[in-house]
């Protein structure tokens, strides 16, 4: 599959979309560059004409996104451990941002109970660094710290979260992005003093093509039928906000874009679906449709260590101040997800791939926008 590669934002942007005016040679730090998320941002960030600089560790695993995406000539120059207080020092002074991003995470609930330590010396000490520096070197007016929709302490309601609800977390990972926002919050006044605001983006869990990562939902079903393999899944009626992951990175810039230009906002903002989570062994049979696979074997009680039953997220704080409202339902989510995993198996490059799920991201945001003026026009017609 092969695509024209050029800048699907060149004209006609809709609201809540990215400005390219903004970020065309806009000085941007943003850590975890060579992560799932990460790499899919970089790649847009650059297609905007933002100048990135990255600060990660290396990819993990034989297959990486952000190789495929970026090749491996930048990546030693940008392999920076965020635990290291001296190095993230000197890659802030060197690099001397406008905006961060700061997305670098151990973000896996499992290798938390397996290795808490690391998990908080990277989710805690880390964003600590990363601040640290920020403020030392006094460049940045926007930081955008990502988080997570398990922030929240969850009382077990199934009611959807909103920004001003208490948080905590039972699990390792959960406490430690809970805490991590202790430390964001710890910043806001002395960042605010040289004109740089920060907010927290709490994103639900997302999916998309170019996932690698071991104990995540759709990577472990795709690497279990390319074997031949029947999946087995253990949390099979656990509910979470699925979401393609174009869908919080949007909100990450347009977020940052109205830190830069607004006096008043909000410490934190989630970025999810409207519609209530779904179901584990809903998503995966939505999943399996777009593949000839063995039947899924689904298990009859709960295992493994303790993770929430239920996660919601209320978005509608980001829909009035920011103007991002969901464009892809799940089922457009999953379907773009499943054509790159498929199209990637047969050789497609995955510039291509994650050029065209941007492009067709896009003219679903217009679609949306023209299809609301013309019953706004309509609404007006028959007031009138």
């Amino acid at each position: 599959m092969l695509v024209k590669r050029r800048n699907p934002v060149a004209s006609g942007r809709p609201d809540g979309f990215p400005d390219p005016g903004f970020w065309q040679g806009r000085k941007v730090l943003l850590t975890g560059h060579t992560g799932f998320k990460g790499s899919w941002m970089l790649e847009w960030l650059e297609a905007l004409g933002a100048d990135v600089t990255g600060m990660s560790l290396a990819p993990e695993g034989p297959v990486s996104l952000f190789e495929g995406l970026h090749g491996t000539a930048r990546l030693e120059r940008e392999i920076v451990d965020i635990r290291d207080e001296a190095a993230v020092a000197r890659k802030v002074a060197e690099v001397e941002p406008e905006i961060v991003f700061h997305l670098a995470a151990q973000s896996l609930v499992r290798r938390g109970y397996a290795d808490p330590s690391a998990t908080y010396a990277v989710n805690i000490g880390g964003t600590l660094n990363v601040l640290k520096a920020v403020a030392d070197v006094g460049s940045a007016r926007a930081v955008v710290v990502t988080t997570t929709d398990k922030v929240y302490r969850n009382d077990g309601t199934g009611r959807a979260f909103i920004e001003t609800d208490p948080l905590g977390g039972e699990d390792p990972y959960s406490r430690s992005k809970a805490i991590c926002e202790m430390v964001v919050s710890a910043y806001r006044d002395p960042l605010e003093t040289q004109g740089c605001r920060i907010a927290a983006a709490r994103a639900g869990n997302v999916i998309g093509g170019g996932d690698w990562a071991a104990d995540r939902l759709i990577p472990d079903a795709v690497r279990a039928w390319a074997r031949g393999e029947k999946l087995h899944v253990r949390r099979p009626d656990a509910t979470r906000p699925f979401q393609h992951v174009l869908e919080p990175l949007r909100g990450y810039m347009v977020l940052a874009e109205k830190l830069c230009g607004i006096a008043r906002y909000a410490p934190a903002y989630n970025f999810g679906p409207f519609e209530p989570g779904a179901k584990v062994r809903d998503v995966l049979d939505l999943v399996a449709g777009h593949f000839d696979v063995a039947p899924i074997a689904y298990a009859d009680r709960i295992e493994g260590p303790h993770e929430a039953g239920t996660l919601s997220l209320d978005p509608s704080l980001a829909a009035r101040d920011l103007g991002v409202m969901p464009v892809w339902s799940l089922d457009e989510g999953i379907a773009r997800t499943a054509a790159w995993y498929r199209d990637f198996a047969d050789g497609a490059d995955p510039r291509d791939l994650c050029l065209a799920d941007r492009m067709a991201y896009f003219a679903a945001m217009l679609k949306a926008e023209q299809s609301g003026q013309a019953e706004t026009r309509d609404a007006n017609a028959e007031v009138a």
